[in-house]
């Protein structure tokens, strides 16, 4: 069951759930919008490899905008730091944003409970789009979960993306043994 407008309001004043910072004027009937931080990040290398840290190069959107590419991967954060201590928190492009032909992850969209931080987001566009930090680029819906969660991500030993800062964090797949 997605939460709706009163309900997220109602675990905010709880503290279920974490939005900062918070503007009513950002919460949908059943979402909450979530803007572009002005943190992007590149990989250094042409060809990644799942087993190596990947490195990146991290830079500032300037205030005229940044033209991103096709064929190139980004990595881009939210202004907003959020937490979810008892919902599933999915985050997704905004119509508007899918209309410009950015997608904002691959395959990363789905948090846990228990993620505490600001999203890192994998941006792609179709053809050449200039994007501006802090335009909405997102919008997080909040499911009720089943059953009590045993391991929130913020609690387990090996989860690497826990407490995320502001800046975009690159694939730490590196560290899982395969």
């Amino acid at each position: 069951m997605i939460l709706s407008d009163s309900a997220i309001l109602a675990a905010r004043e709880k503290g279920d759930i974490v939005i900062e910072p918070f503007d009513r004027a950002h919460l949908g009937s059943n979402s909450y919008d979530v803007h572009l931080s002005p943190h992007v990040a590149i990989y250094e290398a042409e060809i990644l490899d799942a087993r190596r840290h990947n490195r990146v190069r991290r830079f500032t959107i300037p205030p005229e905008g940044l033209v991103l590419r096709p064929g190139e991967l980004y990595l881009g954060s939210t202004v907003e730091y959020t937490e979810s201590h008892r919902h599933l928190p999915i985050l997704d492009g905004k119509s508007s944003v899918g209309r410009l032909g950015i997608d904002i992850h691959a395959t990363a969209g789905i948090g846990d409970v228990g993620f505490c931080g600001h999203w890192t987001l994998e941006l792609s566009v179709s053809k050449p789009v200039r994007v501006y930090a802090g335009m909405p680029i997102g919008q997080i819906v909040y499911y009720r979960v089943e059953g009590k969660v045993l391991r929130p991500y913020h609690k387990k030993g090996d989860s690497k993306y826990a407490y995320q800062n502001h800046l975009p964090v690159e694939s730490m797949m590196w560290k899982n043994t395969f």
